[in-house]
């Protein structure tokens, strides 16, 4: 079964397709992606034989000169199809990236709240924060930057790339078909991030362009 994957303006989505993101299931309801729809600029979904398995809300800009790709909010249904479901989100979100900036090394940045949902950034480099790297100067500032723009920057710490609260009006969220499978150093990451509170890591990576390409063919 192909996924079928197609993205629009957020300003484009009506009551009626909210209230389909609402029910697929997952951490999101009616609030959170009406607010998304507020917050972002493109809406991607994810279907299977007609079905909604996915959704995302990104937005594609500049911050500081450098292009990024901000996923603000993404949910994958519960189902054996899941880890097709994510690639194919994550393709059309490079796919939109290699579009808008041709020729150039791309951040990718979204908020998580467990492990599972790292896999999503299994194609990118320099991911920040990752086990036994010492973040520098700049891979800081970056994680600063993005919590601004997150919206998170208030409990925001940048040693631990950790907002304690009020952070999950989007993350990334999706299940692990292979929880068993997960790295335990990835995992510690997680540690100090308080779920119940509102609590999420961020984290970012590098598509090089020469990547890019491959990642967002057609």
């Amino acid at each position: 079964m192909a996924i079928q994957v197609d993205t629009r303006d957020c300003a484009a989505l009506s009551d009626a397709d909210l209230d389909e993101m609402a029910s697929m299931g997952g951490a999101f309801d009616i609030g959170n992606v009406s607010k998304a729809k507020e917050d972002w600029v493109l809406s991607t979904c994810a279907r299977i034989d007609g079905v909604l398995h996915g959704i995302m809300f990104a937005t594609l800009e500049r911050i500081g000169g450098t292009p990024c790709v901000l996923l603000g909010l993404i949910s994958v249904k519960r189902t054996t199809k899941r880890d097709q479901v994510l690639k194919g989100l994550m393709g059309e979100a490079y796919h939109r990236a290699l579009m808008a900036f041709p020729d150039e090394d791309v951040v990718v940045g979204t908020r998580f709240i467990t492990p599972d949902g790292l896999e999503a950034f299994k194609s990118l480099t320099e991911l920040i924060p990752r086990p036994a790297h010492r973040a520098v100067g700049e891979e800081r500032a970056w994680g600063r930057r993005l919590a601004k723009r997150f919206g998170v920057d208030s409990t925001y710490d940048e040693q631990t790339f950790v907002a304690k609260s009020n952070g999950q009006s989007g993350f990334l969220d999706h299940e692990s078909l292979k929880p068993e499978k997960i790295n335990p150093d990835v995992a510690a990451q997680f540690a100090t991030v308080n779920v119940k509170k509102g609590g999420v890591l961020v984290v970012h990576g590098w598509t090089m362009a020469e990547d890019l390409v491959k990642l967002g063919a057609r």
